[in-house]
């Protein structure tokens, strides 16, 4: 069922759309149908850059149990990371480059 609601959140990031790389600042959340996955309704998640138009936005449209995997997956994922490792200006991510893939 559409609940109407789209949570936003601020975002520090990097994503890779159609046209290459662009900075996230933004994010968006909301259940509703779907636009592509073969499914009544999905838990929609939009990255975005506002600044740089409509072409800087990932979209994912999951399956409630995709949606919340994902998030098990997230707090399992920063939870075996040492406090402040994941975000650190010295950690081997940050100077993987924006391409680099993950670990």
């Amino acid at each position: 069922m559409c609940t109407y609601q789209t949570i936003t959140v601020d975002l520090d990031g990097a994503a890779k759309g159609a046209n290459g790389w662009f900075t996230l600042t933004g994010g968006a959340v909301y259940v509703d149908h779907p636009f592509h996955a073969c499914h009544e309704h999905t838990v929609n998640i939009d990255f975005t850059n506002a600044g740089d138009g409509p072409s800087a936005r990932v979209a994912v449209e999951l399956t409630e149990e995709s949606a919340l995997a994902l998030v098990e997956a997230v707090q399992k994922a920063l939870a075996s990371a040492p406090p402040g490792l994941a975000s650190a200006a010295g950690s081997p991510a940050a100077g993987r480059g924006a391409d680099a893939g993950p670990g």
